[in-house]
């Protein structure tokens, strides 16, 4: 394709990612370095006819008014944002590395920390869902590559529900199960004998539950596009291997995987991607008092009255890093691969 016709061709496509991803990342990155402006206080006195004077204190608005006209972003706070206690927390961290008692006082005592106990869900999420649910998807397209025509239809209707189903509905509706009247929550009880299990009151039960929804919404995804990839694997080849005697694991295991190692590059990259925001589930299940994420961490400054921009700003800032971080071995790898395959 000459290059002007290709340029004519993604131009609609660059034109939306710098206004629509680009220019929105600039101004969050802009808008980390501010903070809000703090409130300024006047005395007023204020007298009453036969009730003598008393002074109050209040805000002035018309100072706060111009002062927010002059800077609309707030006050410049540099890095002070991402160095507090909400973010990376430099100075806490250096107080507790100072003094501890032992690596397991170190490892409580940063965990605590706002951002550390979100990231640390955050990649327990990612590299627990991911695998797992790659993994259930493909052997669920490979039990549904082998059922008849006949009920192939709805059995793939049902395997893509949790994918259909809004994520935050999804989400209450397992929670909703897992209460201790739901069907969940109450059939574990007398599973385990116990009349006060809660999967809610327990950080790990918490945790579990969680992850069995992220792999439970993920594991589509999967399926749908190892599916898709199965109906490419050269016919000729398997049978082929069939004629030499290979059994039905081996010729997955040197047939079908490596026919299908690129689309699970894809699949890796775009689950990791989507569950490093995970969201939903920690509102659905109202699990902030033992799971948060960086997405949750952001909704937080954004919601109720005192709405923190820049303390915003700053964590998406570092989500955005610690994608970059995440998904950079799968870039390089699959970036070598191209290299070697053009040379």
């Amino acid at each position: 394709m000459p290059h002007k016709t290709f340029f004519a061709f993604i131009l609609p496509s660059l034109i939306a990612m710098v206004l629509f991803i680009a220019l929105p990342i600039v101004s969050v990155v802009v808008q980390s370095f501010h903070v809000e402006h703090g409130r300024i206080l006047v005395q007023v006195e204020s007298c009453q006819p036969f009730g003598g004077c008393t002074t109050e204190t209040r805000v002035d608005t018309a100072a706060m008014a111009e002062l927010r006209e002059e800077q609309p972003m707030g006050r410049f706070n540099r890095f002070g944002t991402y160095l507090n206690r909400g973010h990376l927390a430099v100075d806490e961290i250096g107080a507790i590395l100072a003094n501890n008692n032992g690596i397991g006082d170190i490892v409580t005592r940063i965990y605590n920390l706002p951002l550390y106990k979100a990231l640390a869900f955050t990649l327990v999420f990612c590299f627990v869902v991911t695998p797992i649910a790659m993994a259930l998807g493909f052997i669920i397209a490979l039990a549904v590559n082998t059922v008849p025509k006949m009920v192939k239809g709805p059995v793939i209707f049902f395997s893509l529900l949790p994918m259909i189903i809004t994520p935050l509905i999804g989400s209450l509706i397992l929670y909703w199960m897992i209460q201790p009247n739901g069907i969940i929550g109450a059939n574990l009880r007398v599973l385990f004998d116990d009349p006060t299990l809660s999967l809610r009151q327990s950080p790990l039960l918490t945790w579990l539950s969680l992850l069995f929804y992220g792999v439970w919404t993920n594991a589509p995804f999967s399926f749908v596009v190892f599916y898709a990839g199965l109906q490419t694997v050269p016919a000729d080849t398997l049978e082929s291997a069939m004629i030499d005697g290979a059994s039905r694991w081996e010729r997955i295991r040197y047939v079908v995987i490596p026919h299908l190692a690129p689309l699970a590059t894809f699949v890796a990259l775009v689950q990791l991607m989507d569950n490093f925001r995970v969201f939903e589930p920690i509102v659905g299940f109202s699990a902030e008092a033992n799971a948060t994420s960086l997405s949750w961490l952001i909704f937080n400054d954004l919601s109720g009255d005192a709405q923190l921009f820049g303390s915003a700003g700053a964590t998406s800032v570092i989500t955005i890093i610690g994608v970059i971080i995440l998904l950079s071995p799968v870039l390089v790898r699959t970036w070598r691969e191209f290299n070697h395959k053009v040379v």
